[in-house]
């Protein structure tokens, strides 16, 4: 440990304390654990999914145009991973990236 690691000041620690699909999955509500909220569109978070398969690893450029998800994109399923992330199926059968709580309240931004 250095000296910087006791004076730094420590990264704010949060996460979803709700999470809700709408009916028709096609957005998804989170409540934070610091009082906020956020509202985020299926589309937008396919379009932003963060796998391997959707951004090349080294370079960091997504693998496909973003403006080719269609607007009715739906998340079919939500799931918790561990106490840091979301996992979600689409309406297109993708479900294999990984939402950690700071990128989605990023993408909410």
């Amino acid at each position: 440990m250095s000296i910087w690691d006791s004076v730094k000041p420590a990264q704010k620690r949060f996460n979803a304390t709700n999470v809700v699909l709408s009916s028709d999955g096609r957005t998804l509500t989170l409540t934070w654990s610091d009082g906020g909220s956020s509202t985020l569109t299926a589309r937008r978070l396919r379009q932003y999914c963060p796998c391997a398969g959707c951004v090349e690893e080294w370079s960091g450029v997504r693998t496909f145009d973003v403006e080719s998800i269609p607007a009715e994109t739906r998340v079919l399923e939500v799931s918790p991973v561990g106490n840091y992330a979301l996992a979600f199926t689409f309406g297109d059968a993708h479900r294999t990236g990984i939402f950690q709580w700071a990128y989605l309240k990023e993408l909410a931004a």
